[in-house]
Order: structure tokens, then sequence, then C-alpha cells
């Protein structure tokens, strides 16, 4: 085995870099700023700036942007999308839904392919499979020529019921792959064998467009990485917390939506239980926005539906994470009606904040926290100076005498709004849930989560904050503990407790057979790989289903019992007496990859913790003269009395006065709320 494991996560202002030794069982880390037109660059950049010999590499992993920023910034290369005579419109008409039930005016935004890119052809599948009208293939040659002279790159084929029937979807397939060589084509039964066709459709639909965009993304980076000398699989962490490699990148680009999102879920789920805590909230604030992930008993919240615009659902198994709009580079800004408000826009990378000098002119919480002294003037060891009395120049401008405020208690009000805001999104994935958050702790990363976790935590009465020893590369660390995973699913409709137990068993099966082939096309030894079942059940007359697990021992009896317990514990109620419905079956096959074998410190202390400096630091209104602690000379046992500063390369964490920050064994910080007294 070759010593080092690498994970790369591109960020919105920052690329991280999480280095791991197994032979000294050491860490390294590394930041280098993202270059948003080609992420690429910032990842050999941050390889050549953590001094990495790719051919010392075992394992090079990659939480990834690339597809998300695509969705967001709608540049998409030109493409088609080929449907059954009259459902041209599906993913225009959508279903019914509003993100604003009660705005009339708010227009969802517009499909990803204009109406004038979706063709129509003659075909047609019942509901129960029967081929009604075969394939009309003269229509479908034709079509294709029309493709052709417009240029389309890719185009996404969702014939209606092909869910049921895939045989005339694939036959479109086949022809223009035949006529159109050099254009990807995406079929929507093969990316998603699901009833519900606005869903298929949207999930096709963005497949097919990020295909040639990631597609060539993941190939030139493989490439790089080898000509570098590193011999083995380039993993891409997907939305589902698993990775894949580049040739299934190719299949399914779509499941790299929210990729770097989810490393840091579930870099915060692997503190939390490192430290004890089964239930737990992942704050992740980085330069740009912040990701609230969830951890109820031990396992991640996950969702099989999910979107970057509203009305445009990717229906796939994702790690439940809620973004909003507040990083360290988030815009304080007056809104019309003279409130102070915070974010969603940002100053993100370029131009970034006032205080970074490069050309940023608009208060920031960077600015804001610089001001107060939370933050000092030197950023990453020194890669990076401050300006503070830019900080200063725009808060006053901007916020302060627009309120008639004092320009320090205007840079408070700045990160109280930005607080609030953060507070309420994990009020949205815990208290809307009925979860108390005074029962979880919070995990506070991303390089300004620890400047914000324990006001955070304060103002939703979490009693502890733990922040791990690289916060600021926390979600790269992530990458290094995922393993290769598939999701399969087929739709299976059938009365739970009168269900033909050998159809079940056959269509188990022909997924499995399916799960074990994409992992031996990984790579992945039979030692190292596992399957594991799912069924999607509801009542009788319910529209939405829950997945629940099934075990061959426990069969069909147990994945019932399971699925009332299941509904109670999330919907509040069960209903034994109603009849229960198979609605869908599930597979997730998981290739076991090397992970990093960290060791805690095996004694405590007996040393205690010395301050490297002192500087003026607001707390509540009045200037105090605050410790500075380096995080490195820090060791398990220490203990800090707040109020304190305790700075690192990535990171700067911020002890308020009511708390009292301790050391573990894992080189993790852990702050004690002191039910929110100040001392």
């Amino acid at each position: 085995m070759k010593p080092l494991r690498v994970a790369v996560d591109v960020g919105g202002t920052f690329t991280d870099v999480c280095i791991f030794d197994e032979k000294t069982k050491s860490m390294r880390v590394t930041k280098v700023p993202s270059t948003p037109s080609n992420p690429m660059e910032a990842i050999l950049n941050g390889v050549k700036r953590g001094e990495i010999n790719l051919e010392d590499v075992e394992l090079f992993s990659h939480g990834t942007t690339v597809a998300t920023n695509a969705l967001i910034t709608r540049r998409f290369p030109e493409a088609a999308l080929v449907t059954t005579k009259g459902f041209r419109d599906v993913i225009e008409i959508r279903d019914g839904t509003k993100d604003d039930l009660w705005d009339a005016y708010k227009d969802v935004s517009p499909p990803y392919i204009r109406r004038r890119d979706r063709f129509e052809v003659t075909e047609r599948i019942d509901y129960s499979g029967r081929v009604v009208t075969p394939l009309d293939e003269d229509e479908a040659v034709e079509l294709a020529g029309l493709l052709r002279r417009r240029g389309v790159k890719t185009v996404a084929v969702c014939f209606i019921n092909s869910y049921a029937n895939a045989e005339n979807e694939n036959r479109m397939v086949e022809i223009l792959r035949r006529e159109l060589p050099d254009v990807a084509v995406t079929n929507s039964a093969e990316v998603l064998p699901e009833i519900f066709e606005h869903d298929r459709f949207t999930t096709a639909t963005a497949n097919a467009l990020l295909g040639p965009l990631v597609s060539d993304y993941v190939e030139q980076l493989d490439e790089k990485l080898t000509d570098g000398g590193y011999d083995g699989d380039l993993l891409l962490l997907h939305s589902g917390g698993g990775s894949m490699t580049p040739p299934l990148v190719k299949k399914l680009p779509v499941r790299l939506a929210a990729s770097g999102i989810a490393a840091g879920a579930i870099a915060a789920q692997h503190v939390a239980l490192q430290c004890g805590y089964e239930n737990a909230v992942g704050l992740d604030m980085g330069g740009t926005s912040t990701d609230i992930s969830l951890v109820d008993r031990g396992n991640l919240r996950t969702t099989h539906r999910w979107e970057v615009e509203f009305g445009h659902p990717i229906v796939f198994p994702s790690i439940e994470v809620l973004t909003i709009g507040a990083g360290g580079g988030s815009l304080a800004h007056i809104d019309i009606a003279g409130s102070l408000r915070n974010g969603p826009q940002s100053a993100g990378a370029d131009p970034g904040p006032a205080c970074y000098s490069l050309g940023g002119d608009a208060p920031t919480n960077t600015d804001a926290n610089l001001l107060l002294g939370r933050l000092g003037t030197d950023l990453a060891d020194g890669a990076m100076s401050l300006d503070k009395s830019r900080s200063k120049t725009v808060i006053e401008r901007d916020i302060a005498k627009p309120l008639n405020m004092d320009t320090d208690d205007a840079a408070e009000a700045i990160l109280q709004v930005a607080n609030a805001n953060m507070a309420d999104a994990v009020r949205l994935v815990s208290i809307r849930r009925g979860l108390d958050p005074r029962e979880f702790a919070l995990v506070a990363f991303g390089g300004a989560g620890a400047l914000h976790g324990a006001d955070v935590a304060r103002e939703l009465g979490i009693p502890a904050v733990i922040v791990p020893p690289n916060p600021g590369v926390h979600s790269a660390m992530g990458c290094l503990l995922v393993d290769i995973q598939h999701d399969l699913s087929e739709m299976f409709d059938a009365d739970a407790k009168n269900a033909d137990t050998d159809e079940l068993s056959a269509a188990y099966g022909r997924l499995e057979d399916e799960a074990w082939e994409r992992l031996r096309a990984e790579g992945v030894a039979a030692e190292d790989s596992t399957i594991q079942r799912g069924i999607s059940m509801r009542y009788h007359g319910q529209w939405r289903s829950l997945q629940v697990p099934i075990t061959q021992e426990g069969g069909l009896a147990e994945a019932i019992q399971t699925f009332h317990e299941e509904h109670e514990r999330r919907y509040s109620f069960r209903q034994d007496d109603k009849p229960v419905e198979i609605y869908q079956i599930h597979v997730k096959a998981i290739g076991r990859t090397p992970k990093p074998s960290f060791v805690p410190e095996k004694e405590k202390t007996t040393s205690t913790a010395e301050p490297v400096s002192t500087r003026q630091v607001r707390w509540n209104g009045e200037w105090t003269d605050t410790p500075i602690y380096n995080r490195d000379e820090l060791g398990w046992g220490m203990v800090i009395e707040g109020p304190a500063i305790i700075d690192q390369l990535d990171s700067t964490t911020v002890v308020p006065p009511y708390c009292t920050a301790e050391i573990d064994e894992w080189h993790n910080i852990r702050i004690t709320l002191d039910n929110g007294v100040e001392k």
C-alpha cells in the first residue's frame, strides 16, 4: 500500500486539500483559492502547494461543484429532448406545485430545455408495459437528421411509461447513437425507472445536460493525475454519500450534483459519533454559503427527491442538506424597507470581502468579524493579509450611517443577523420535523463555521459545540471516509401481504445482478462488496411512500412491521389495520475502500494552555483584552475559559464569554455553553 490518501473539496471561495499519511497516522492540510472558471486549476495548485508526490498516493478522492454550478448558472451545451407524441410539455407543466403557495405572481424558473428544443415521435406504451404503438423508426431517423443539422451535443430520450417497458425508448436511443455517434444520449428508463413522468423526465434531462460538461472535466482531471504519477482510480463523491469512478460518472453525471455538500455532512457524522453524540447538527459555513445537515440516531438524514432550483427535481438518494446564503463573504445590505439584511448575495472568491483588498467594496461577515477583533489581520497562516481599515470604511458607509448606528454596533448587528439566519435554517431541519435541537450537539466547520458556531448554538439552546481538528478543510476529509456506492431501483406495485415472493425475489435478483456488475466494472473485489436491500411502502390510498430495509431472513412480514414503526416515528401516527402496498424496491451496492485509521492521543497533558498573544475583541458591546491561542500548541485535556480566540491555519475558533473550551483526545475542541448565561 502506498502511504498517502488525498481528498480535495472545491468550494466557492477556497479549494481544500486533505493529505493523510497512513505510515505516520498524521494529517496535513492546505488551502488554495478556487478558480471558478476552471476548477481543475485549483486542484492542481493544491496538489503542488501540498507538496504531494502523486506516485505515493494510494487513493485520490474528490468532491466537485462542477455539476451543481452548471445547474445553477445554466451554462449548458446545445441539447434536445425527445419524447412521446403529446408529452412535449411535461417538464414545463411540472406537477402543479409552487415554491410559495400564497404568491400567485411568483413564477417557477423555466425548464432546462426550451420548448423549441423538445421533439415528439410516434410511439406508445401503456401503464402495464404493453406496446400499444411501436416506435415509428422513419420518424426517428428523420429527427436524428434534424438534430444533426441543429448542432445538438446531447439528447435526453424520455418516453411515457418507459419505466414499465423500455423497448421503444431503447430503440430510439439505438437509432440516435447510430445516426449521431458524437452526441451524448441519455434514456430515462436507464437513469430513473420510476412511474412519475415529471420526476423521471427532469432527472434524465439534467443527466443529459451535465454529461458533456462533467465527462470532459473528469476525463481531463483523470489524465492530469495519471500524467503526474497517480495510477489508481479517481474517486468522485456523489450526492448519496458514496463515490464513483470516471466510467460510471460518464453514465450518470447527474449524481455529482451536490457532491461537495455531501462530503461535509459525512465528515460531521464521523466527528459526532467519534465524540459520542448520536444526534448532531452539521454547520458547514464557507465563504459563500452555509450547509446544514442532521445526524439523527447515528444516521444522516437522506432524501430521494431534491432540486437545485424549485420545480426541477433530481430523484436520486441524496444526503439531506439545507443550503442558505450565509458565508464569510455574504454581503450585508439595507433592503428597500430600511432593514439590515445578510446574504444571500456573496462577494465569493472574486473580488472577495473588502478587507481582502482585491476589489471588493461591500461589507461582509468577514469584514464584521475582522473589525470586532474576532479575526486577526493574517489569514491562512500569513498567506493573506487583511485590511481592517477597509472593513471599517465599508461598514460605516453602507450600514452604520444609513441606520444611524455606531460602526462597531453595526458590525455586531451584521453578525447577529447572520447567526439568526443560520439558526432559522437549523430549526427547519430539526424543530419542523419534531426534533429538539437542545438534544443535539453542533459540529461547526468550514472556513467560518468555528467563528459563528457558539453563537448559533446559544440561539438554539444547543449545549455543546464540536470544532474538528481542521475545520476549514473538514469537508475534504469527508471524501476520505466514503465507499464506492450505487443505488438502483425498480417499480413493484403489489399488496404487501399478498405479494408474489418468487416474483419479488426475481426482481431483486435483476437489480443485484446489475449492482454486482457495476462494482466489478469499478474494480471492487468480491470480498469488499456488499449488497443491501430496501423496499418502499405506503398505506393504501397514500401517494408518497416510505423506504425501509428488508432482509432475506425477515422478509416482507418484518419489513411491514418496520414500515409501521418508521411511519409512526416520522409522521407521529401508524395504521396497523390498514393495507400496506409495495411501491418500489431498492438495492444499494457498496464497495469498501481503504479508510484513514485515526489514532487518539494516549495520554492527557498536564500542561495548561498558554496564550500566544492578546488583542482587543468586542463582546456584547464591550471591548475586552482577549487571549489568543495557537491551536497547534493545544493538547488533550487543556481547558480554556471564554472569552478566547483560537487561531490555526484554516480557521479561527471563537470561544465567547459564556463558554468553556476543552481539547479532547482526538484534538477536537469541545465547547460547552453555560446555558447561554454570560459570565
